[in-house]
């Protein structure tokens, strides 16, 4: 009996069916290959690891931290911008020095494969040689680069059994032409290059020494006051007094000094003197649960128990990236702004702080008005308590950090975003339970009068530190090309 018609066609569209299902599944079927086409979980995963590795990295805070960021970031957006059709490379936009390949017009790249790659080597790059906080839960330098294989593999197998072996190795040697590229830029800025191993440049044999004790004390050895001296946090030095020369990306020499601090004074009726009183009123035993709450959640400042401030920015970014469940080129644009701007956040700022070398509360505080007060600042690794951390105090690294990338946020996500901050719940040493924002302002914001609650900031250091943020954010925004 001959197949009638409808049989023909029944038949016909059942062997369609049939080669289709026992193709191999890729990304090759698809007639295009636009990274907003993939979602964005391979960053998360990353961003993620590198907030566990963040937490230990002794070194890595404030300025090595941030730096490397960028050029993860950097890396991400070069590796996917082919496939961003409204984005421009930047290849151009820092001069020659950075020699970035081009990739081969038709080549199909598997662009989650490409960032796991990029993301593996630049990780194993960045933290070589780094130092971790030794102690009971702490990483040591071998367990994280197997975390870095671990994370690397985990996502290696998964595209392999979806992915044409030929797209996943054209994949892998894109990225990595571009990330070891990257890579060999980085290591051409002389103050940033390993600058987690030395980060007090206090130790004469070493490159980028500073001798502090001529900077910041008389004659005789003694503190200046209104002058930075150390505190019982390093008493040999302050942190990264040279980190204002290392690179940036849309910062000039003279944007990199914010303005001029309230002049000292230690007379009553001045306004630093209002300042420091401030500090005092706010800060004693007697202050709010909300004030001690707000001053503890942000913090961020101990190695080994909570990451550092800059990456408090990556750590919100993530929360957002994975309520919102954006797609692969929103994250790569967010990762490579963030990452550019905190690098320049930490670099101005740190430029500014040892220009002016503003002293801390803490000295202002017990030589003229009560030598008993402390900041309420703990290490609850080695429980020392009254801590300033050790570098100059104008203007706040956390309130730049914080200023600035409330912007940065607020260009990826939109302005007046409500979120909740969950970077710290179910903490026990310190009040970490979640807290909820109308807008990213409002959390950078809050993270900067944290430090005049904390006990470790003026307030002026605060508003210039939010300003200066601010302008960085905006320079990064706008006089880097990133869209046609």
């Amino acid at each position: 009996m001959k197949p009638n018609f409808y049989q023909l066609l029944l038949g016909i569209a059942l062997f369609a069916v049939g080669v289709s299902s026992c193709s191999k599944p890729n990304s090759t079927e698809t007639l295009t290959n636009f990274v907003s086409e993939y979602d964005s979980e391979i960053i998360y995963s990353w961003n993620e690891l590198y907030l566990q590795i963040d937490k230990d990295a002794k070194g890595y805070r404030p300025g090595p931290g941030p730096r490397a960021l960028a050029y993860m970031g950097l890396s991400a957006y070069e590796i996917c911008v082919p496939g961003m059709p409204s984005f421009n490379s930047l290849r151009n936009q820092w001069g020659s020095t950075l020699q970035l390949p081009i990739l081969e017009t038709g080549k199909r790249i598997h662009w989650p494969t490409a960032l796991n790659t990029s993301y593996s080597i630049l990780f194993h790059n960045f933290f070589k040689n780094t130092e971790f906080e030794s102690g009971n839960g702490n990483l040591t330098n071998s367990e994280v680069h197997k975390m870095i294989d671990d994370l690397k593999y985990k996502y290696q197998s998964k595209y392999e059994i979806l992915i044409n072996p030929e797209e996943i190795k054209n994949s892998i040697t894109w990225a990595t032409e571009v990330a070891n590229a990257v890579w060999d830029w980085s290591k051409t800025d002389a103050y940033g290059f390993e600058a987690d191993l030395n980060p007090l440049n206090n130790d004469p044999a070493k490159p980028n020494f500073y001798d502090w004790r001529k900077e910041v004390l008389d004659a005789n050895g003694k503190s200046i006051p209104g002058i930075w001296s150390p505190t019982n946090d390093n008493p040999n030095g302050g942190m990264f007094p040279l980190w204002g020369k290392v690179r940036t990306f849309a910062t000039t020499e003279t944007q990199k000094l914010c303005k001029a601090p309230i002049p000292y004074s230690n007379s009553p009726k001045s306004a630093f003197y209002a300042e420091a009183l401030q500090v005092y009123n706010t800060c004693n035993a007697s202050m709010s649960y909300e004030a001690k709450w707000v001053a503890e959640f942000w913090s961020d400042d101990i190695v080994g128990l909570t990451f550092s401030p800059p990456s408090r920015m990556l750590a919100i970014f993530d929360q957002v990236l994975n309520d919102r469940r954006v797609n692969l080129e929103k994250a790569i644009e967010g990762v490579a702004k963030l990452g550019l701007a905190l690098n320049d956040f930490g670099v101005s700022c740190w430029h500014s702080k040892w220009h002016y070398k503003v002293e801390r509360p803490e000295n202002f505080i017990k030589r003229e008005i009560d030598p008993n007060w402390e900041p309420i600042l703990v290490n609850k690794v080695n429980n020392v308590s009254g801590i300033t951390p050790a570098f100059p105090a104008y203007p706040s690294g956390h309130s730049t950090f914080g200023g600035g990338g409330a912007v940065i946020l607020e260009n990826i996500f939109g302005a007046n975003y409500e979120f909740t901050d969950r970077c710290h719940d179910h903490r026990t040493e310190f009040l970490g339970k979640a807290r909820n924002y109308s807008s990213f302002i409002h959390a950078g914001d809050e993270n900067a009068i944290s430090r005049v609650l904390l006990g470790v900031h003026f307030r002026m250091d605060c508003d210039a530190g939010v300003e200066l943020g601010r302008q960085v954010a905006s320079r990064i925004l706008t006089k880097i090309p990133w869209k046609k």
